[in-house]
C-alpha cells in the first residue's frame, strides 16, 4: 500500500529552520521523502523566503531523486507587497508566491494574537487587508500580480478572508495569472462551497491539506464531512492534496500524508488514479515540472 507514496510532490511542508520549532527541518524531510519515494516537496515559511536553504540542502545532501522547492510569503517580515523581494525570489528559483498569511488581519483575528508558528517573535504584526470594502485592491498587490503573470509564477492565495480571496482569484485571472492555488479555503478563510466551486471553475487549484483535519493530524480541527463536501464541488483535476505539516509535535509529514490517503480511499472511495492526480500530477502541473 505504501507504494502509493512513490512520485508524490508535497507542495506545503513547514520544514525548519524557522522562527518556531519544527518537527522536521529540510534535511529531515529530504531523508523521509527519499525513503518514501517522493518526487519532491516544497518548503513554506511565513516569515522568510525558503529558496536558499532548499537549494543548499538538495545540492549537498540529496542524491538527485527528490527535488526541493522554495517559496516566499508576502508578510510584514519581508515588506509585504515588496516587488524587489519577489524579483529576487524569482531569480533564486522560487515556485510559489503567497499573498499575506500571518500578517493577514483574518489570520491574526482567527488566532486571537496567539499563533504558535511565530515562535518567540515580540514585534506585533500590522494587520493587513489588501481589498477594501468596495472591492478595490491595494495597487502594490496589483503590481505583484502583474509580475507573477509576466513570469508565469504560482500565486498562493494566503490567509485572507473569502472576500479578499474571491477578489484576488478573479483579479489574477483577469491579469493573466495562469497558476493559482487557493490555500485551505475550508480553514480560517470562511469560503462557502459555492465559492470554492467557482474558483475551481475559474481555473484555480483548490488545496486539500492534511494538517487542518481532525483525522489528519494532532492539530486538526476541521471535521471529515468537509472533505466529503469538497470532493462534491471540486473535480479531482482541480484538487491538490498536500500535508501542511511540519509543526513541532505534529508528526512526520510523510506519515501524515500516507494516513490521510488511506482515509480518502477507505471513506470516500478515491482510487489510486485519483490519488495520483491530486498528489502527483496536479502539483507537477502547478509547479511546471515533469
Amino acid at each position: 500500500m505504501r507504494e502509493i507514496l512513490k512520485g508524490i510532490i508535497d507542495i506545503h511542508v513547514h520544514a525548519g529552520p524557522s522562527v518556531a520549532k519544527r518537527e522536521v527541518d529540510a534535511s529531515d524531510m529530504l531523508k523521509a521523502a527519499t525513503a518514501a519515494g517522493y518526487k519532491g516537496f516544497l518548503v513554506k515559511d511565513h516569515y522568510f523566503p525558503t529558496m536558499m536553504g532548499c537549494k543548499m540542502v538538495q545540492e549537498h545532501l540529496g542524491n538527485g531523486d527528490v527535488d526541493i522547492y522554495g517559496a516566499i510569503a508576502l508578510n510584514n517580515s519581508i515588506g509585504l507587497f515588496n516587488l524587489n523581494a519577489v524579483d529576487a525570489a524569482y531569480n533564486m528559483g522560487v515556485k510559489i508566491v503567497y499573498f499575506p498569511t500571518v500578517s493577514s488581519k483574518n489570520h491574526i483575528d482567527s488566532h486571537k494574537g496567539n499563533f504558535a508558528g511565530s515562535g518567540n517573535s515580540t514585534v506585533s504584526e500590522k494587520p493587513i487587508v489588501y481589498v477594501d470594502e468596495s472591492g478595490v485592491m491595494d495597487p502594490a498587490a496589483v503590481k505583484v500580480l502583474k509580475y507573477i503573470a509576466d513570469k508565469d509564477m504560482v500565486l498562493g492565495t494566503g490567509h485572507g478572508t473569502a472576500w479578499e480571496v474571491d477578489h484576488l482569484v478573479r483579479k489574477a485571472v483577469e491579469m493573466g495569472v495562469k497558476k493559482i492555488l487557493v490555500n485551505h479555503p475550508h480553514f480560517h478563510i470562511g469560503a462557502t462551497f459555492e465559492q470554492i466551486r467557482e474558483w475551481a471553475e475559474l481555473g484555480a487549484f483548490i488545496e486539500l491539506n492534511v494538517c487542518v483535519f481532525t483525522d489528519g493530524s494532532r492539530l486538526g480541527s476541521v471535521p471529515w464531512n468537509v472533505v466529503d463536501e469538497m470532493l462534491k464541488v471540486v473535480p479531482v483535476d482541480k484538487l491538490i492534496l498536500d500535508s501542511d505539516m511540519g509543526q513541532k509535535g505534529n508528526g512526520c509529514p510523510v506519515e501524515g500524508m500516507y494516513n490521510f490517503i488511506c482515509l480518502l480511499m477507505e471513506r470516500n472511495g478515491l482510487t489510486e488514479s485519483d490519488i495520483n492526480t491530486i498528489a502527483k500530477e496536479n502539483p507537477a502541473i502547478l509547479l511546471g515540472v515533469k
